[in-house]
């Protein structure tokens, strides 16, 4: 019996990936569940399984795009554990072809003329005749240059290289330029002193890593901050939906995680219910696993909202782009130390700029900038994150 191999659903709004490895060749016997093929998404690499154990048989090639729901190839169970047989030689000899029978051609007959033997008095007649004037040749036609093949008109220049964008990266491509394209896209900025933060930090590392099991970092004040204000502010944590917006009573955050293949966001899911230990503890999951290749859709379905940190990259300053069909992301950057004024007095402390890119479509430049002065307010006194202000 056959089993059709189809193509998974993907997660939201993917619906088609690129067939970025095979694993298993054409005529292999597999095993139920065994690795067969790769799927390659804008959002993330997933392998597809052999839904039963047999000779699998797959119609797709290398670098493909396919759709989700579309059958790629299937199982024969009838075929569990027989191996493929190359085809065997014919026995009989092989028959050798016979040298072509050449007929020679006949030659050409020439034009009737005068005789080619000529008497004296008529040779040397001809040879005191004037000679008439020979017709001017006219100049050869020079053969037109043959017209550059693609390839050829596409040869990288001496000291470039070029070679294929990947699915992935092409995927990407696409979906940013259509963010540009189909979005009224803004950003507003702001800075934030982090001294208190860097304060309880270093205070309560060593009793959060006993307690916990992982680092207090930067980024769990972020969610929480966040998730405050997006509580205050809950357009920014809506989409917009034909000719509805939709907004989100939960707050679940995606935070970037980079990794060789390009930028992945699993989300943190209820972050108004989790503690600092909590959220610390789910991006330490998620970041592990994008390091091992071992994320899935799962990890990255839904999310109301995303932080992405360029700061630990040495980033002072950007502009993020949009993760749709959510309506608002953040950027965080480098602390560096600046000279600031605080209370009339010159003074040195770790700033960091936030910005906040948004859809103006459904969010006012208004209620973006209170939400990062709110997040603002958090997290140079982040007492009011534990009293909810």
């Amino acid at each position: 019996m056959k089993v059709e191999i189809k193509v998974p659903p993907l997660g939201e709004s993917v619906s088609e990936a690129t067939i970025s490895r095979i694993l298993t060749p054409n005529g292999t016997v597999v095993k139920q569940d065994q690795e067969i093929l790769e799927l390659e998404t804008d959002k993330v690499n997933q392998v597809l399984y052999a839904p039963s154990a047999g000779q699998i048989t797959l119609s797709v090639s290398l670098d493909q795009t396919v759709a989700v729901g579309q059958v790629i190839g299937s199982v024969d169970s009838d075929a569990n554990g027989a191996p493929v047989e190359p085809a065997k030689p014919s026995s009989e000899k092989p028959v050798e072809p016979k040298a072509p029978i050449v007929t020679p051609t006949p030659a050409a007959k020439t034009s009737d003329g005068p005789s080619a033997r000529k008497m004296v008095d008529e040779f040397v007649s001809e040879v005191n005749a004037p000679k008439a004037s020979k017709p001017e040749m006219a100049p050869p036609i020079q053969p037109a240059s043959p017209k550059a093949t693609p390839s050829e008109a596409r040869a990288p220049a001496a000291g470039t290289t070029r070679k294929k964008m990947t699915g992935l990266r092409r995927t990407i491509a696409q979906r940013l330029v259509e963010v540009k394209n189909t979005t009224a896209m803004l950003t507003t900025f702001n800075e934030v002193d982090m001294s208190s933060v860097m304060e309880i930090r270093s205070k309560e590392k060593d009793n959060f890593l006993t307690k916990y099991g992982v680092k207090l970092g930067f980024m769990s004040f972020f969610v929480k901050a966040a998730t405050a204000a997006l509580k205050a502010y809950p357009e920014v944590n809506g989409y917009i939906d034909g000719d509805d917006i939709v907004t989100f009573s939960h707050c679940d955050i995606g935070v970037a995680v980079s990794t060789d293949r390009g930028l992945v966001v699993p989300v943190v899911r209820g972050c108004e219910n989790l503690s600092f230990g909590k959220i610390e503890g789910e991006i330490e999951k998620f970041a592990k696993k994008a390091r091992e290749g071992s994320i899935s859709i799962d990890d990255m379905r839904g999310g109301s909202f995303t932080i992405t940190n360029g700061g630990v990259f040495g980033s002072l300053l950007s502009t993020p782009i949009l993760n749709p069909p959510q309506s608002a992301i953040l950027g965080m950057h480098s602390i560096v130390k600046r000279a600031v004024v605080v209370k009339d007095q010159i003074v040195i402390r770790p700033m960091m700029y936030l910005a906040l890119s948004y859809d103006h479509r459904i969010i006012d430049g208004k209620q973006a900038v209170l939400f990062l002065v709110h997040m603002k307010e958090s997290l140079e006194d982040p007492a009011r994150l534990l009293l909810d202000l």
